[in-house]
């Protein structure tokens, strides 16, 4: 089983705060564990536009057509100071990392510069922290049912409303998930 490039739907029962009805997109997924950045959660407040004014960074030349309203989103409880960008893979940057044919994980200042520019990657997700499982660990809790795991979608990281991506995460498994019981049962 290799979970790259799948979703971690939360089942009902996942009590947790920050993962309760959480999607969580698999970056990296080996021996060692799993590393994923939540795409359900913005944090409050915070736009990419304020994340490129604290980094000193000005887009130019500017289009205007690109919005920065965007939110930033909590990508999980690790080096929650650190950005990681989602985006699509027509571009790359200094320290890109290919998850899928269709999705590139970068973490380098220069994918920032190019947002709200016309060399800004096509669809663009960005993110402070990530979530991470020991060897293991992730097993164990989707065992426990605390997970359900799906193909990711593009169509669902990018360009979903955020408020749908948990539903929409679940049905390409052929899941309502409203229709789960909120505690974890055994058979």
């Amino acid at each position: 089983m290799n979970l790259q490039h799948h979703f971690l739907i939360a089942m009902p029962a996942l009590q947790d705060p920050l993962f309760k009805r959480s999607v969580v997109y698999i970056c990296e997924y080996n021996e060692d564990g799993a590393m994923g950045i939540i795409i359900n959660k913005p944090l409050e407040n915070l736009q990419i536009e304020g994340i490129l004014e604290k980094l000193k960074i000005e887009p130019d030349p500017r289009d205007i057509n690109i919005r920065l309203d965007k939110p930033v989103f909590i990508g999980g409880p690790l080096s929650e100071d650190r950005g990681f960008i989602l985006h699509s893979s027509a571009s790359e940057f200094g320290s890109s990392i290919r998850i899928s044919d269709d999705v590139v994980i970068t973490t380098s200042r220069d994918v920032l510069e190019t947002l709200g520019t016309a060399q800004q990657p096509e669809d663009v997700l960005v993110a402070l922290g990530y979530a991470s499982w020991d060897k293991g660990q992730l097993e164990q809790e989707i065992m426990e049912n605390a997970w359900l795991t799906a193909p990711a979608s593009a169509d669902i990281l990018f360009r979903t409303p955020i408020s749908e991506r948990w539903r929409e995460a679940a049905r390409l498994v052929g899941v309502d998930i409203h229709n789960m019981p909120a505690e974890a049962g055994h058979a």
